[in-house]
């Protein structure tokens, strides 16, 4: 079980976050729940053998739990912090929402935390804001056209399999925004029902298929193909010629070129998950795919990047399969009958009592979609990149067979434009790129000497324009390409200088704005620095804050920073 979002694996990110925030209130802001796993091992290793096996994979899990966590863990106890203050007995529930989806906060753990204070939380408030997130998301995710769709007819034989194109088939419905029409003319955007179809309905990652529905009296264009219900396929296009009744007989033809560049691009994906499994390890699981015409998506449990070493492995074995051009088969088998042999099924994904099991090379795995007959048909396989998507879940995207070729001959083109650009090629280039990025360093750092030096002059000359305000030194200013560690020496020096004082200076570089403001500690029984610096931070598209004598903001439009500065010495009369 690995930490996660969902399932078993949220259970077990509680558990491990409800630990992290014990050991924080014993004051270990760092990660130390990792370091338990060495001394478990030794104790009950002999018990558990599987420990001592996967002890260096499971410090490294938990580790990279508490660094995540921690990223928000303080910022959330701040807000939780803000909240429990109040004088209300009851933590509302937007607030217990926030900490979960913006903090990582478990609700049990804001309880927990609640409760210790002798305050409830809004259970029901919290829902409410979920259930809100759900409907946000659900109508993001909606399928184009099949709101309000309501069908009660036959479901629809999917003959897609064996065939991508069928002469026999026959128009059982048709939809125009949701809602069933006898016909529809040329030009009008439907969903049209079959009796029977090659085409494959979005399901399983896989996409819908695309191609032609054609009559008598008109051709249905299909450019993607959902699912209605569980077993009625929605035709979704346009009706590019002609007329089209409920009742017609249709021919429908699959895009077979599409269709094949999807297949191979699915059937690799298959070999791609077993190999990823013997890479990093048999934690890997799917967590999500999209395989189309271009590319295969898929998401899967493991929390960190993989090493180029590790990409080249997996490439290396879905490649040795497709060399090996073994043919895949795929056969309907009981539910349990496909486990015990073997099969691997998705953790949380519903199975009926029958299944369609399908073997491709190494991999044996539960799928509805459509596959390549050899794998020798996939032709070759190339990685094109890696990220991360989520807390534990990482995604690899691919593709195969022409779109490989085409990736492989862009980076070729690519390499070929920075050697003629440099003059150079194969080791000589590396080199040269070296050379040229520690030269660029140089002068970046020379570059940055001079505009410090530059600012720091500026900022001698400054004391001069402070002006008095009700027996005050107020100063705002600008100081050109300064940066941080230029701006906070400068603010030093020039608290020093003007013994009782407001300053506020500010610096513009690449359209940001950074801003340091700093009071005399004469004056910070009536004036803050932090105040004093969110408020112009505020005018610039920015926000800050920091201790009562100096704080820091930053900005995003450089533009209204004078008039910003300007302001200073008004807000500084108002509180005098």
């Amino acid at each position: 079980v690995m930490p996660g979002n969902e399932g078993r694996g949220y259970v077990l990110r509680r558990i491990i976050r409800r630990a992290i925030r014990h050991g924080y209130k014993l004051g270990r802001k760092e990660p130390f729940f990792h370091r338990l796993v060495a001394d478990l091992s030794r104790s009950m290793g002999e018990a558990y053998p599987e420990l001592p096996r996967a002890k260096e994979r499971v410090t490294q899990v938990l580790k990279a739990e508490e660094e995540r966590f921690a990223e928000t863990l303080e910022n959330g106890m701040k807000v939780l912090e803000g909240a429990l203050h109040r004088e209300d007995r009851m933590l509302d529930g937007e607030t217990v929402f926030q900490l979960y989806d913006t903090f990582g906060f478990p609700v049990d753990l804001t309880a927990d935390m609640a409760r210790e204070r002798g305050i409830m939380i809004d259970h029901a408030g919290f829902e409410a804001a979920m259930q809100r997130q759900r409907e946000r998301a659900r109508a993001a995710g909606k399928f184009k056209m099949d709101a309000g769709v309501e069908y009660s007819g036959r479901a629809t034989e999917f003959r897609g399999y064996d065939s991508l194109a069928i002469d026999d088939a026959k128009v059982a419905a048709l939809y125009r925004e949701g809602t069933s029409v006898p016909a529809i003319a040329t030009g009008e955007s439907a969903i049209v029902v079959l009796d029977k179809t090659p085409f494959y309905a979005e399901s399983g990652g896989q996409v819908g298929d695309a191609g032609e529905i054609v009559a008598a009296g008109g051709t249905f264009a299909v450019s993607d193909t959902q699912k209605i219900q569980s077993e009625v396929f929605g035709h979704h296009g346009v009706l590019a010629t002609g007329r089209l009744a409920v009742g017609d007989k249709v021919a429908a033809r699959v895009d077979a070129s599409r269709r094949a560049r999807t297949m191979r691009n699915h059937s690799a994906t298959h070999l791609m998950h077993r190999a990823l499994r013997e890479v990093l390890g048999p934690h890997v699981q799917q967590k999500g795919s999209l395989v189309d015409a271009a590319k295969t998506r898929f998401d899967f449990s493991h929390d960190a990047a993989m090493t180029d070493e590790q990409l080249r492995r997996i490439e290396a074995m879905v490649n040795a399969e497709i060399l090996r051009n073994e043919a895949t088969s795929a056969r309907i088998m009981k539910f349990d009958d496909a486990v015990k042999s073997g099969a691997m099924a998705l953790f949380g994904e519903k199975y009926g009592d029958e299944v369609r099991v399908l073997d491709i090379g190494s991999s044996r795995e539960l799928c509805g979609g459509t596959h390549v007959a050899r794998t020798g048909d996939i032709g070759f396989f190339k990685i094109t990149s890696q990220g991360g998507v989520a807390a534990g879940v990482r995604r690899v995207e691919a593709t195969t067979g022409e779109g490989a070729l085409a990736w492989v001959q862009a980076m070729e083109d690519e390499r070929h434009f920075v050697e003629g650009f440099l003059q150079a090629s194969g080791d000589a280039l590396k080199e040269k790129l070296k050379a040229e990025r520690e030269e660029k360093r140089g002068l970046e750092k020379e570059l940055a000497r001079l505009k410090s030096r530059l600012a720091a002059n500026q900022g001698d000359d400054l004391a001069a324009q402070a002006v008095e305000v009700k027996g005050i030194k107020v100063l705002a200013a600008s100081l050109d390409g300064a940066d941080a560690k230029t701006l906070r020496e400068t603010l030093d020096k020039l608290k020093d200088k003007l013994k009782s004082a407001a300053i506020v200076l500010g610096s513009t570089e690449g359209g940001r704005v950074s801003l340091i403001a700093g009071v005399t500690p004469d004056l910070t029984a009536r004036l803050k620095a932090g105040e004093l610096v969110n408020y112009v931070a505020q005018q610039v598209g920015g926000k800050g804050g920091g201790r009562p004598d100096m704080a820091q903001a930053g900005g995003t439009e450089p533009a209204k920073v004078p008039a910003a500065l300007g302001s200073v010495r008004q807000w500084v009369e108002q509180r005098l």
